[in-house]
């Protein structure tokens, strides 16, 4: 019964076949319908659905014929089947036609098939949702499916093709294959190609560098390169494979991630990376495609290699450099200076604050050329190594070994802050020290130094060099080894060879300014917004050029110790001020306003052979202009001056013309300012290479002009043919598609392209010769910049004279920079005594300098008189915002800047020579280090009382503020006493503590005076003050806190509640002490008459001191 409902279903979808149709012939249900796309990949899907094991093997069983025969017989019998019609009435295909039986598509056929007789029907669907679900986890179940859905489908095609292969019978129409886009195979277990195997070898050998490859005509990023430079530079990442390892994770993408610049914008996004924080490598082909084309490799690719590495330190491949290198930073931003600081240290003993530290570094500024060195000891605030820091304000580090923990977060803060000296975030990188490493340091040093005075034709100075250099101390010498190293990476480690420039940092000459006085008295930056608008150095910086500019900085930050070279200075500052030589003080000015490049960088890139052609021309050009200027001042009575340097420097241009009227006498001036390589020497100055390669070129473009006949009677023309350019495809022939000449064109000539007038040929011959050409073209171009390079070598040959020329000019541009400041209004020259009588600061009307040019009303001046002779210490007193730490801080800078060679603003002043200027102001924790706010103002104390002498400036703010009030007080005048008496150093003292006051009466030779910032009070007894800003002898008795809360604004409850508290503390502070004192006396007197028996009297002269103290 069953059965036979079975036949009567099947013959219901069976098809009776047409008459005369063809035995065999299958009709699938998308030929009936026109499915839309979706359908038909979803019922296509289905049908490839493989049949289970058991049920495959009963139907491979039965033999097809017979089931076909079978299922068309029970058709034929029963003739109730639907014929739907169409709009015509015209018969039609079945709504359900029958398919053809195959393998896999029988169990799908309501049929007495015995493949489910022996088993569960039931199990067929659950197998078929296994598989289904199997083949859909295997294409959309993984990581990124959808984006790469298409690139992976071909790959899933393949897989199920070599899955169904052997099932398909002949008979089943197969899906129509996808056709695969050239070069687009799936990557699934795909090789590498050449370029990425080369990508990948260099990163491996770079893999803390961002590469940049040359690929064609752009630069492209690979991987997560790519990435971080889209990132950076806003432009489209392609999305693909970021690591370079082929990490299971990646295996379903087929190729690298990547990103893409412009060849002529190269440096522009360089610069842009290195600006912010990162190791750039360009990775250039070193093949053109004409000399590869007829080498041994023309089959193999381009040669690509690591040429340029670039990082902050080391970037000097644009004039500009990095200081120009963005629009967003402000004008005034403090900017670093360029140096690539190394540094090393070793525990010499001690921990916790009793750590000593031995530390060494080098720092290079491989765009000027300037090299300083140090070795020192520091203690656990690592003042020293943070002064040092200040000073040479480095952009990249590079740490030899392993830092202590306070220098590793030192060094670490002040590169990782972006409102730190450095103005942006320095680098830091990190190299390892292996226990030889000094022995191996001195090694290397010492061949470095050998090879080079061997090849050097300074054999006379070639033995005391290098005894200087190999006499730098252990650490030192481990850093100048690490730097040679690592510059010789960027092809910058010849800027070690000039050892002239090798200087201390601690030089004996100069006055050490710490980095707490750096800050405080704001010598390079200001504290509000750390720009250089409202600094020392912004104040003096008058210069006309950046080199100029440069040492102007070094002269702030490194005040004169020797008496006769401040007075040389400002010698020279005063003759640029007389009228008498304003004609050669303008002329001068002239000189230095057309000096609109960089000469001391340009110089440097000429050295290091990396300066473009414009730039050597204008380079040159500059240095002549200032020998033609100064050719007739050879001698310094011809200045026009008297000053020793002003006449030192003037002398030192002209010695520079000879050589450069002899280099520019080689230079066509037209061909260097277009920068046109081909025709940059004159003819007579030409290389034997470029004579015969242009000689070359000439023979073949004669031999293509001689050509034209030939072409002509090719074609049966009579006059010669002329070539054409299209595209960028030269020595193209034209010949017109509706002439007789067209049948003439000979087979050998391939046609490149056409238009429906003309067709474009090029013969074999021009081929040849064009080939020819090219070849002779690069060929020319490689001798160029040979003998281009030879140029720069010969210049660099006289590389000290152009570097004191630039140094003369730089010295003549800071005395006019003094000079411009010494014009102002109000600006004295100050005189200096003999030291050997003791220092002092005897100034009259002293203002600050820096407030002063802020202001818009006038500044109020104020006197000071100090000397170690007699009164050597000032405690200062007055009300909040009175005035105190802007008047301390005027007396630290005028003495800063006399020693620099500066006029200073003050009516008058009479000054001894300072050796440091020590300050401890301001309130602020260490919390990278886990110290207090006190903890760090005391240690701050302690390095002063251990580094000043009695030929130094003191000045401490406040201190002992950050404790309970006793304890601030024992401390402030335990250490006031001990800088008064014991160090004898000049000391301004700031404080609140009017008790301190008391003090002066225990110095009977005035050694320390109490002077008050002046103010009236508007009411008596009230908090309205008025502020006078001028410095009075006595002590103010009050610091009118509440006054400041009112100009802050707090509320007035608020500061009328704290009035009140303030009255009562004070009344009930007053009674206390007063029974204390009565107490005293009284207990006293009691002792005294139980020891005598006798009435005592009290002690009146006691009683009135103690009522006089409250």
């Amino acid at each position: 019964m069953a059965s036979k409902r079975q036949q009567t279903l099947s013959a219901f979808f069976q098809k009776p076949q047409p008459a005369s149709s063809k035995p065999g012939r299958r009709e699938t249900i998308e030929e009936e319908f026109d499915l839309p796309d979706a359908k038909r990949r979803k019922t296509s899907a289905e049908t490839r659905v493989p049949v289970p094991a058991d049920a495959q093997a009963s139907t491979q069983a039965e033999p097809p014929a017979d089931t076909h025969a079978d299922t068309q017989a029970g058709g034929e019998g029963d003739g109730s089947h639907l014929r739907p019609l169409s709009a015509n009435d015209q018969n039609t295909r079945s709504l359900l036609a029958r398919p053809s039986v195959t393998q896999r598509t029988s169990k799908y056929l309501f049929s007495s098939s015995p493949s489910y007789e022996n088993g569960d029907i039931s199990d067929v669907p659950d197998a078929k949702k296994e598989e289904l679900h199997r083949r859909f986890v295997k294409k959309l179940g993984k990581p990124d499916s959808i984006n790469d859905i298409k690139r992976r489908n071909k790959a899933l095609f393949e897989d199920e093709a070599n899955e169904d292969g052997g099932e398909d019978d002949e008979d089943e129409t197969p899906e129509p294959a996808r056709p695969t886009p050239k070069g687009k195979g799936s990557k699934k277990g795909a090789k590498l190609t050449p370029m990425e195997k080369q990508v990948i070898e260099v990163k491996q050998a770079h893999t803390d560098t961002l590469l940049v490859v040359e690929v064609g005509y752009k630069f492209r990023f690979f991987g997560e390169d790519a990435r971080i430079a889209a990132k950076e530079l806003g432009i489209m990442c392609i999305p693909g494979k970021f690591r370079f390892d082929e990490h299971p994770s990646e295996a379903h993408l087929d190729r690298f991630a990547s990103a893409s610049i412009p060849v002529h914008r190269l440096h522009v996004h360089v610069k842009r990376l290195v600006q912010a924080g990162h190791k750039v490598g360009v990775v250039r082909q070193l093949e053109t495609a004409a000399l590869k084309a007829v080498g041994d490799n023309r089959n193999a690719p381009f040669v690509r290699k690591l040429t340029n590495l670039y990082t902050k330190g080391t970037y000097i491949d644009d004039i500009e450099g990095l200081d120009q290198g963005t629009t967003n930073v402000p004008s005034n931003q403090m900017k670093s200076t360029g140096f690539l600081l190394c540094m090393t240290e070793t525990n010499v003993k001690g921990h916790g604050n009793d750590e000593k530290v031995d530390v060494g570094l080098v720092a290079v500024q491989p765009a000027t050329g300037d090299i300083i060195y140090d070795n020192f000891e520091d203690g656990f605030m690592r003042s020293e190594i943070e002064t040092r820091l200040l000073h040479i304000a480095p952009c990249e580090f590079l740490i030899v070994g392993d830092l202590s923990r306070a220098t590793d977060k030192l060094v670490m803060h002040l590169s990782g802050s972006k409102a730190n000296v450095f103005g942006d975030r320095a680098r830091v990188e990190r190299v390892e020290k292996h226990k030889t490493m000094a022995a191996e340091a001195h090694n290397y040093v010492s061949s470095f130094y050998a090879e080079r005075l061997k090849s050097s034709s300074q054999d006379a100075n070639a033995g005391k060099i290098l005894d200087k250099i190999l006499g730098l101390p252990e650490h030192v010498m481990i850093c100048l080894s690490a730097l040679i190293k690592h510059l010789s990476d960027y092809g910058l480690s010849n800027v070690f060879d000039l050892t002239k420039y090798f200087q201390p940092f601690s030089a004996r000459s100069h006055m050490l300014l710490n980095g707490n006085t750096l800050s405080s008295l704001e010598i390079y930056q200001n504290q509000t917004d750390h720009t250089v608008k409202g600094s020392l150095f912004w104040t003096l910086d008058r210069t006309q050029t950046r080199f100029g500019s440069r040492l102007l900085r070094k002269w702030v930050g490194r005040p004169l110790l020797d008496k006769a070279a401040i007075e040389a200075r400002l010698e020279a500052v005063e003759q640029l001020l007389d009228p008498d030589n304003t004609i050669p003080t303008e002329k001068l000015r002239k000189v230095l306003s057309r000096m609109r490049s960089d000469l001391e960088k340009s110089l440097l890139r000429i050295y290091y052979g990396k300066c473009t052609r414009p730039e050597l021309l204008t380079v040159l050009q500059a240095f002549q202009y200032l020998a033609q200027e100064y050719s007739h001042t050879t001698t310094p009575e011809t200045t026009g001056f008297t000053s020793g340097l002003l006449t030192s420097s003037i002398t030192n241009l002209p010695t520079i013309q000879s050589e450069v009227t002899n280099y520019l006498d080689r230079i066509n001036l037209h061909a260097a300012k277009s920068d046109d390589k081909y025709a940059f020497f004159r003819e007579e100055h030409e290389t034997e290479a470029i004579s015969d390669h242009k000689y070359g070129i000439a023979s073949v473009e004669n031999d293509l002009d001689s050509f034209r006949s030939v072409a002509a009677e090719k074609i049966g023309r009579k006059t010669p043919v002329n070539y054409a350019t299209v595209a960028g495809i030269d020595f193209l022939i034209e010949v017109e598609n509706n002439s007789a000449a067209i049948k003439k064109v000979p087979a050998s000539w391939a046609k490149i392209s056409g238009t429906k007038k003309v067709s474009r040929f090029h013969p074999p011959e021009i081929v040849k010769l064009v080939r020819e050409r090219d070849q002779h073209k690069e060929s020319l171009a490689a001798a160029c910049d040979a003998a281009y390079q030879e140029l720069l070598a010969e210049i660099s040959a006289r590389y000290p004279s152009f570097r004191d020329a630039i140094l003369s000019l730089a010295t003549l541009d800071c005395l006019l920079s003094l000079a411009t400041i010494a014009q102002q209004p109000g600006y004295v020259k100050p005189s200096f005594i003999d030291s050997s009588t003791g220092t002092s600061i005897e100034v009259v009307g002293g203002r600050h300098p820096i407030t002063e040019q802020l202001l818009a009303s006038p500044y109020i001046p104020n006197d000071i008189s100090l000397s170690t002779s007699s009164t050597r210490a000032l405690l200062v007193t007055g009300p909040n915002m009175g005035g105190k730490s802007s008047y301390v801080r005027s007396i630290a800078l005028i003495s800063i800047m006399a020693q620099i060679g500066s006029y200073i603003p003050a009516s008058s002043a009479n000054l001894g020579i300072l050796d440091a200027v020590f300050t401890r102001m301001g309130a602020f924790d260490n919390m990278l280090a886990g110290e207090s706010t006190f903890m760090v103002e005391l240690s701050e104390a302690s390095d002063i009382l251990k580094l000043a002498t009695d030929r130094s400036l003191v000045i401490l703010d406040e201190l002992g503020r950050g404790t309970s009030t006793h304890d601030g007080v024992a401390i402030a005048s335990a250490v006031l006493d001990y800088v008064v008496r014991e160090k004898k150093c000049l000391t301004l003292f700031i404080t609140h503590y009017q008790v301190l006051a008391r003090m002066a009466e225990g110095f009977v030779n005035g050694e320390l005076k109490n002077v008050h910032m002046k103010f009236s009070e508007n009411e008596a007894g009230g908090d309205d003050v008025t502020f006078l800003y001028e410095v009075g002898e006595g002590t103010a008795h009050r610091s009118y806190g509440l006054n400041v809360a009112r100009l802050a604004g707090l509320d007035t409850s608020v500061i009328d509640l704290a009035r009140a508290k303030s009255a009562e503390l004070e009344q009930t502070m007053k009674e206390r002490r007063l029974g204390g004192i009565v107490r005293g006396l009284l207990k006293e007197e009691s002792s005294e008459n139980s020891a005598s028996g006798k009435d005592v009297d009290i002690d009146i002269d006691a009683l009135v001191d103690a009522i006089e103290m409250l």
